[in-house]
């Protein structure tokens, strides 16, 4: 089940939002304010989807978009009653994923999302960042043409944080995402895993101890030096 940050300054159209989305199995998150959207991303809430409508007094939805994709590659579709072919260019160029102008049918919005959510799911099947590749389908993690051998464990670990950047895993959520609720383990074993990962990476070149890092009696989490 998806959930999607519905954001527009319209009270009513965020109502007849979740109205479409509901009944297809979306869960919806609804702000009035881009900048409460932001900063329930800032928290490092998750959401997989946000719409975002444009013209919004104080800061309009070109703003908030861009302040978005300095934090995350949360997929952004624009909301919007212009039509002009600049708005559409506009939107893309700074960083949107798609544009629905107003008014539309519930089948092309929630087309629109699936569309858009199939593409980001396929696009994290392979994350690169900063020299590091980390692919799913083929289970390889490599920095610079160097394969780097890991446990199954360890490859989910580093593929979980390298797709949600900047966010606090504490170690039970670590433990049910990677290991699941039934797993007998305990922190120790979490940790372990951690520490591996880190000197195997260390190993390979890679400087992970600027990433990788310790949030103290809490968890970990990778931090996204480059958008601070």
């Amino acid at each position: 089940m998806a959930t999607i940050l519905l954001v527009d300054d319209e009270a009513r159209m965020l109502d007849l939002l979740e109205l479409y989305l509901l009944p297809n199995g979306f869960t919806c998150i609804k702000f009035e304010k881009g900048t409460e959207a932001l900063r329930y991303l800032y928290e490092g809430n998750k959401a997989d989807l946000m719409l975002l409508d444009i013209m919004m007094p104080s800061e309009d939805g070109w703003e908030i978009c861009q302040k978005v994709r300095k934090i995350s590659d949360l997929p952004v579709i624009m909301l919007t009653a212009r039509s002009q072919t600049l708005d559409v260019v506009k939107g893309l160029n700074i960083g949107a994923d798609d544009y629905i102008t107003k008014p539309f049918s519930e089948e092309e919005l929630v087309a629109r999302i699936s569309a858009v959510l199939r593409r980001s799911l396929k696009e994290k099947n392979e994350i690169t960042y900063k020299g590091l590749v980390w692919s799913k389908e083929d289970h390889v993690l490599q920095y610079k043409n160097q394969y780097i051998q890991v446990t199954p464990k360890e490859f989910e670990l580093v593929g979980l944080l390298l797709q949600h950047l900047n966010r606090v895993f504490t170690r039970d959520d670590l433990l049910v995402l990677v290991w699941g609720y039934e797993a007998e383990i305990g922190d120790r074993t979490i940790d372990s895993h951690v520490r591996n990962v880190r000197d195997k990476l260390r190993k390979a070149g890679f400087p992970v101890d600027e990433y990788l890092q310790t949030v103290w009696g809490i968890g970990y989490k990778w931090v996204d030096v480059s958008g601070k």
